[in-house]
């Protein structure tokens, strides 16, 4: 499952249950596809930092460091 699929099924649990409510596995499926689009965010997003440089005034690059 692409993540535009996860995205599309958990825009649609989420209008349902607004509407008439989940049943426990919709919920259980909800949270399921909610982890999964966090998680790849997360990962998306230590991605970008791992290849990010600060430019000093005197042009020197140093990489970003993990705290």
């Amino acid at each position: 499952m692409n993540m535009s699929e996860v995205i599309t099924r958990i825009n649609v649990l989420a209008k349902k249950a607004k509407t008439e409510g989940l049943t426990a596995e919709e919920t259980a499926e909800r949270d399921k596809l909610r982890r999964i689009y966090i998680d790849s965010v997360k990962a998306n997003l230590v991605g970008q930092l791992e290849n990010t440089y600060i430019v000093r005034p005197d042009g020197t690059k140093t990489k970003l460091e993990r705290k």
